[in-house]
């Protein structure tokens, strides 16, 4: 039986709910979304499409708008849009069963159109315009869709050819594959070919993906590696995962992270002080979960593009859960790891090959019973933010000038959370 997948986005997301709100059409009002009380070089999280067709780029930075352009600034409100986004699935369910969705981001899903085009009677791109309508008429926002016979012909459906189809809606399947996407240039349009990727094929003299076609796969496979099985399929159109397999994947390790971007360059120590409550809060989502880590990784964004970031990991003695072993961790990798005299824009934790196993290993240097205590205070702290908030108790670090932790307790996803 053929199969058929939709990859449905939903249209200047972020941009078309704040026009939606003041009763405005996203097509015809000049608005973006950012904050401005970050200053000219705020970054424009979303741009109306009347805007884009002005020549304006998305995700831009407010001096890059030209000056003479009249145009609504809408502060996020990352909250709002959560919303938005629920209220769409709801209208997905009335479609399809959610075994036969997945949500790829805030304003982007999946779906398997297979097992309903008997039900509906319609064809996969009927069942897809049914659905796009039924999101304007509940909501107010406009959405585009990729059909294809398999999930990543949907997606560079989406991609490449919706945009210029009149229904906006795009349809790829076996027969017409190798010329709408495989001779399409440039090649970082099609989904999973970065610029880095795109680089190192151009160097082969391959510019789309019919190119690689020409290759024999073995060369792919030595040359690419794992990542070399991807970039034969999608050459060719082929993917074989289905919503079920991913679904249904289960990692074979674990990780939990946390980053930000800074509100200014740092220098090194104020940047360590950051760390510092970022540490405080992964340990607490270390606790909450239940796990243990034993390898812990460290990135570092540099203010100055031209000074390579730092990423480094390392493997802890024992596994732990216990904050004074982990901040200890991280200030030997930091201050061993940081440029010194750098001026510091970005960073970044996380806690690797995580275990959920009650893993007790006899340490000569922490105190059995400190541990226990310190175990018992932070679980009060859970209990105390999933009640109150999360900044009903913080550590007193959070009170420096430069810390982060109490305004970002604010924020969703880095942005205003209202």
């Amino acid at each position: 039986m053929k199969k058929y997948y939709a990859c449905i986005d939903l249209k200047s997301f972020y941009a078309s709910v704040e026009a939606v709100e003041r009763g405005l059409d996203p097509f015809t009002t000049n608005l973006v979304v950012s904050d401005a009380s970050r200053g000219k070089g705020a970054i424009t999280l979303a741009i109306t499409p009347a805007m884009k067709k002005l020549g304006v780029k998305n995700r831009c930075r407010l001096f890059e708008i030209p000056p003479r352009m009249k145009y609504i600034i809408a502060k996020p409100r990352m909250k709002l849009y959560m919303q938005y986004s629920v209220r769409i699935y709801s209208v997905y369910l009335k479609f399809l069963a959610k075994e036969d969705i997945h949500v790829y981001s805030i304003d982007e899903c999946f779906m398997d159109l297979t097992p309903y085009l008997k039900l509906y009677k319609c064809t996969p791109k009927e069942l897809a315009q049914r659905i796009i309508k039924e999101i304007y008429r509940e909501t107010g926002i406009c959405a585009t869709a990729g059909v294809g016979t398999n999930l990543f012909q949907a997606k560079v459906a989406l991609d490449i050819t919706a945009k210029h189809a009149p229904d906006y809606i795009g349809y790829v399947d076996d027969s017409n594959f190798p010329k709408l996407i495989g001779q399409h240039r440039p090649l970082t349009d099609v989904w999973g070919f970065g610029k880095g990727l795109a680089r190192q094929l151009e160097s082969m003299g391959i510019r789309d993906l019919a190119g690689i076609t020409h290759l024999p796969k073995d060369f792919i496979l030595k040359k690419f590696g794992v990542m070399g099985e991807i970039i034969w399929d999608h050459a060719w159109g082929v993917e074989p995962t289905t919503i079920k397999d991913i679904q249904g994947y289960k990692p074979l390790s674990h990780s939990i992270s946390n980053s930000q971007i800074l509100f200014e360059n740092y220098v090194t120590e104020d940047s360590w002080l950051v760390l510092k409550e970022m540490i405080d809060v992964l340990t607490l989502d270390l606790l909450a979960y239940g796990y243990k880590t034993n390898n812990i990784s460290l990135s570092i964004g540099y203010a100055e593009d031209t000074i390579p970031s730092t990423h480094v990991s390392r493997k802890l003695p024992n596994y732990t859960d216990y904050y004074a072993v982990l901040v200890e961790a991280y200030e030997k990798l930091f201050w061993e790891k940081a440029k010194p005299g750098c001026l510091i824009r970005k960073v970044g934790i996380s806690f690797n090959n995580l275990t959920t196993e009650q893993v007790e290993e006899m340490d000569l240097f922490n105190s059995h019973e400190q541990h226990q205590r310190e175990k018992e205070i932070q679980l009060a702290m859970i209990a105390i933010k999933k009640r109150f908030g999360k900044n009903a108790i913080f550590r007193a670090i959070s009170l420096e000038e430069k810390a982060t932790g109490i305004l970002r307790n604010k924020l969703v996803g880095g942005h205003n959370g209202e």
